[in-house]
């Protein structure tokens, strides 16, 4: 069980951060048939991310509200959360292939959803909490007094930069000064 860290704290990392939200939307919630297999899948990916260090997820937090559960997950590169999604020897494309088989026999019973922020800069603040978040997934760390303001801590919060993604259109170039 984590310990409550009393004071002002933030989170601290270097390197490429990735957020990825992953939910699961129940719209039959009396066909457990349906909803039951997809919600039990993604306890079994959590344990087995959580069992590789090399897997590159940092963290995770689960959220149950409307609609059904989201899970909050960090990792420490795009590039591995892609690598796990599509390895068919890990549980996620297993489960992946379950549900579509599911959701053309019964559309619209379960849905599932996903979003992916590649993170630039990230600020935080936990003031008597236990360590939750980036912080749970990160290095929890004292606020000092470079950061004691939200507008200081994130322009401290800044990751380690990265070129662009190799699709990605180059930059113009200047116009030559006159």
């Amino acid at each position: 069980m984590s310990r409550i860290a009393s004071g002002r704290m933030t989170h601290s990392y270097e390197g490429e951060l990735v957020i990825f939200h992953i939910g699961m939307q129940i719209n039959r919630w009396w066909r457990p048939d349906l909803w039951v297999p997809v919600f039990g899948a993604m306890p079994r990916m959590l344990r087995e991310l959580s069992a590789d260090p090399d897997s590159g997820l940092l963290g995770f937090h689960l959220l149950l509200g409307e609609g059904g559960p989201t899970v909050i997950q960090y990792w420490s590169s795009v590039e591995k959360l892609y690598a796990y999604a599509s390895v068919s020897s890990h549980e996620h494309r297993p489960a992946w292939t379950r549900f579509n088989r599911m959701a053309r026999k019964a559309p619209g019973a379960v849905g599932i959803w996903h979003e992916t922020f590649v993170v630039d800069r990230a600020e935080s603040m936990y003031v008597s909490t236990k360590p939750r978040g980036l912080a749970k997934a990160t290095q929890l760390v004292e606020v000092g007094r470079a950061t004691h303001q939200a507008r200081d801590r994130l322009a401290a919060g800044r990751t380690t930069r990265r070129p662009p993604h190799p699709t990605a259109e180059p930059a113009p170039a200047p116009a030559p000064a006159a």
